[in-house]
């Protein structure tokens, strides 16, 4: 993370000088701190480094950080984490940072030897040594493997963190680098292996060659042995759309099918096969492709789609016979393999070699379910035996057996881990995270608040049994509420022992803008209808109120990303209802954020400044825009990353450049490294995680 540096006095003597813009402005020409957008330059790099000195001078020298840290990092190190599966040519591959692995190394075992209590790992790629030699601050973000042979890789690393990319072919038969192999420079973009010798790439072929959003739109099939600008086009979208992508479906059985995805929006899908020239698939643009299995394409729903006299609501997951898509993609004859019941929602879809597994919500509760494709085209399902009021995730799968892996969690029990048989059903429990907090006297608690519309918006609450009911007790509110992302119960080391066993309570709002309750329950809050979401969300503050768990002197709220956009609203519309306001890598001006990063990709969540009607929304409801001089704001703690070129520092600096101005109280942080999170690596995410608990302590205790 940044380090602190010298200069504050005179920054904040600039920015001081610099005040005095109308508050609530509308108009990004009015704009006095518009240089906080420049990263490159000297005068920025000032005020961060005087910003960050600040901050640590408040939080570093409380006399709970330096325990805060030394615990947050015991749990982050901790060899008794689940080592999640990756399943590859029929060996279990993970991922792992720790002490001595800052970077990480990414390593291999067989199936038997992983699911033993204590595994015996062979070292593949040592990203540290990689580093080191290389003098790059190497940056895992994921392999992916060649259908056929499964012994080619494309290993992608990032510079500190940030989404763009590095990509190099590894062979596992020598874990080594490919000599004279596919490597692509640094840059945002999507490959897919057509087989071994063949990628279709998506990448900024020539300077500027990206769409608005900063994604690429031209896709090229590029053959070994041949130079990357040989590479021949074979499809594009338009420089307006949030972008265009590769796509290959494999199953087990070698069935395969390319095609491109063009995204015209975030949500909206254009695609078509890369058969015979390109040819538009009939699908509806509110749709996903989720994978392949048994020669059956499978697709999530986002809309209610008809065809051939069915209607199939939005959230069902349907199957397409690959070879009659193939051979007329402009005809569809569609088989439901999931519908969803008024209180579900599909949540995730693994394959393996003749089966689907789907994990779902009801109700915010995980379930698990195997369906098999039957001869008649019908799909039958059988529900999988995991335990009850947890949260289910679908975490790895044998496209060539039946082997699958599930992770069950809830917010009082760690992580375990579970074998599926999807041939025989067969159930077994090969994994158990040993506790990391005491959580005896602990319970958890879902309850629903009224919002401004009359919707009952439900949300948990872990707290002490005996919490005594005067209002008394510090509470930390978290929720997301965008893009359609679920929030469900999650066990945290770090929440348990630094919280929650000291008598803190934790609440998470299920409210509108998520996933959790499927695609309707999303599009209620898009674009001007916004306001929902911040209306749920403060309901469920006001509800907590009212039970008198906690009080507005005791209650702290965070979110990140889109929650720090909720952060931000919240803050501005609703000082009175908190005392802690922790807003991570978050949008704020929103009257700027298509211009910023990659701002411009999510315009079919929030509106756009060129849309006179959604102009007027995104100015009502910008934190930064809605800011004003001589109101009483709960001092905030606002932390993001240089390397953050997903929504930028940008929008973060601005804010608390405005605070200032106003005399207002904050604390604002940026890391040097971690990209769209709080850290690059286990120990730099520490110092994050100490600051924003030492924060609330000093806040809401």
């Amino acid at each position: 993370m940044g380090r602190a540096a010298g200069g504050l006095t005179a920054v904040m003597a600039v920015l001081v000088a610099a005040a005095g813009a109308a508050c609530g402005q509308t108009s990004s020409s009015d704009d006095e701190f518009r240089w906080l957008e420049d990263n490159d330059s000297p005068r920025v790099h000032q005020w961060v480094a005087a910003e960050n000195a600040k901050t640590l001078g408040v939080l570093q020298k409380d006399s709970r950080y330096a325990d805060n840290l030394a615990q947050t990092r015991e749990i982050g190190n901790s060899p008794d984490r689940l080592a999640e599966p990756d399943i590859i040519h029929g060996e279990i591959y993970n991922f792992w940072q720790d002490p001595d692995h800052e970077q990480g190394i990414w390593r291999k075992t067989s199936v038997a030897d992983y699911e033993s209590p204590q595994p015996h790992w062979t070292t593949v790629l040592d990203v540290d040594a990689l580093a080191h030699t290389e003098g790059k601050n190497w940056v895992w973000k994921g392999v992916d493997c060649a259908p056929v042979s499964q012994t080619r890789c494309l290993v992608e690393l990032s510079e500190g963190g940030e989404d763009a990319v590095t990509v190099r072919e590894f062979d596992l038969n020598t874990d080594q680098f490919v000599a004279d192999g596919f490597v692509l420079p640094r840059g945002k973009q999507d490959v897919a292996w057509v087989d071994d010798n063949t990628l279709l790439v998506g990448r900024e072929w020539t300077p500027g060659e990206l769409t608005t959003s900063s994604y690429p739109y031209v896709i090229k099939q590029w053959d070994r042995g041949r130079p990357l600008d040989a590479a021949v086009e074979v499809g594009r979208g338009e420089r307006t759309d949030v972008s265009t992508r590769p796509i290959v479906l494999t199953d087990g059985e070698n069935h395969r099918l390319a095609l491109l995805d063009r995204n015209p929006s975030f949500f909206d899908h254009e695609y078509r096969l890369l058969v015979n020239g390109s040819q538009p698939v009939a699908l509806p643009p509110k749709s996903e492709l989720q994978g392949m299995v048994a020669n059956r394409v499978l697709v999530s729903l986002q809309q209610d789609w008809s065809v051939d006299g069915a209607n199939h609501p939005a959230g069902t997951l349907i199957a397409l016979d690959a070879d009659e898509l193939a051979r007329d993609p402009g005809r569809l004859r569609p088989t439901v393999v999931y519908a969803p019941g008024p209180a579900d929602a599909l949540e995730q879809v693994l394959t393996t070699r003749d089966q689907v597994v789907v994990s779902s919500l009801h109700d915010v509760r995980g379930r698990a379910t195997i369906y098999r494709p039957g001869s008649s085209g019908a799909w039958t399902a059988a529900p999988v035996a995991l335990p009850d009021n947890a949260a289910i995730t679908a975490t790895a799968a044998d496209d060539h057996s039946g082997l699958s892996y599930l992770t069950v969690t809830s917010f009082l029990e760690p992580p375990t881990l579970w074998r599926l048989d999807t041939v025989t059903g067969a159930l077994a429990e090969v994994k158990r995270v040993p506790p990391q907090f005491d959580s005896a006297g602990l319970t958890v608690d879902q309850w629903k608040a009224t919002s401004t519309d009359g919707t009952q918006v439900p949300y948990f609450v872990v707290h002490r049994a005996d919490m005594p009911l005067d209002g008394s007790t510090p509470t930390i509110l978290n929720a997301y509420g965008g893009f359609g992302v679920s929030s469900t119960p999650s066990y945290s080391g770090v929440l348990g022992r630094l919280w929650l066993a000291r008598g803190g309570a934790f609440a998470l709002a299920n409210i509108r803008g998520g996933g959790e309750f499927g695609p309707a329950w999303h599009e209620a809050a898009l674009t001007t209808n916004r306001q929902r979401a911040f209306d749920d969300f403060a309901a469920v503050g006001r509800d907590l109120i009212d039970r008198r768990i906690t009080s507005a002197r005791h209650l702290g709220i965070t979110g990140a990303s889109n929650g720090g956009l909720l952060m931000g609203v919240e803050l501005t519309q609703h000082p009175e209802l908190w005392n802690a306001v922790d807003i991570g890598v978050p949008l704020l001006d929103m009257l700027r954020y298509e211009r910023l990063a990659a701002g411009a990709s999510w315009v079919g969540e929030y509106g756009s400044v060129d849309n006179p009607a959604q102009r007027a929304f995104l100015a009502k409801i910008s934190p930064y825009a809605q800011l004003k001089s001589g109101v009483r704001y709960p001092e905030p703690f606002i932390w993001t990353t240089a390397k953050d070129d997903r929504v930028g520092p940008q929008q973060a600096r601005k804010f608390a450049a405005r605070l200032n101005s106003f005399g207002d109280p904050y604390l604002y942080y940026e890391g040097s490294a971690g990209g769209h999170g709080a850290g690059a690596n286990i120990d730099d995410s520490a110092v994050t995680t100490a600051l924003r608990y030492t924060y609330f302590m000093r806040q809401l205790r």
